[in-house]
């Protein structure tokens, strides 16, 4: 696993062969957990996204922008049963993002992505918590600001519910709670 990471962090380093648009890190808990002390799974994430380079609802003062955001995440049982498992999540998401047209200054932005695909190996996380496919869907709402001279910084939190839709049944699901940070270039 560890491979993976520095292949994916070359990936991310290639900007020009690949024209990323930008890249990410995420730090997330389950069930509230960010607050309280309940755990039951932390998340760790980077990814990568691409900008789509088009804009909607274009009368106002805020409009709707969009990107790809592909991503290797892992989630570590953190519960006080038996057999905490580490997941290993590869995903990709169509993000639409409500941001203001006039970018001086701190910018702040909502977002929200919508059927994102997710591949999870292993199927389970610690006893009593276990998903009955490895195909998974995603879905976020987030809120964050960008800045900087050029806004290529970014902080945000994202609210995220992957489950599988009951392709097949029990659809456990999560939620994580995440804290991002993330670079524009």
């Amino acid at each position: 696993m560890k491979n993976l990471y520095v292949l994916l962090l070359l990936f991310l380093t290639a900007t020009h062969a690949y024209a990323l648009d930008g890249f990410y890190g995420e730090y997330g808990r389950t069930d509230a957990a960010i607050i309280s002390s309940a755990a039951k799974a932390r998340l760790y994430r980077i990814g990568a996204m691409w900008n789509w380079n088009r804009s909607w609802f274009n009368n106002g003062a805020w409009h709707v922008t969009g990107f790809w955001d592909a991503s290797i995440a892992q989630w570590h049982g953190d519960s006080a049963a038996d057999n905490n498992q580490t997941v290993t999540d590869i995903g990709i998401m169509p993000v639409f993002r409500y941001t203001p047209k006039d970018q001086t200054g701190t910018t702040p932005y909502l977002e929200a992505g919508i059927l994102g695909l997710h591949l999870i190996s292993p199927t389970f996380l610690y006893t009593g918590r276990k998903f009955s496919t490895g195909f998974q869907f995603g879905h976020i709402l987030g809120f964050g600001v960008r800045m900087g001279p050029r806004h290529q910084f970014e902080l945000g939190f994202r609210y995220q519910h992957v489950s599988n839709a009951d392709i097949k049944l029990p659809n456990s699901g999560m939620d994580f709670e995440i804290f991002r940070v993330a670079y524009w270039f």
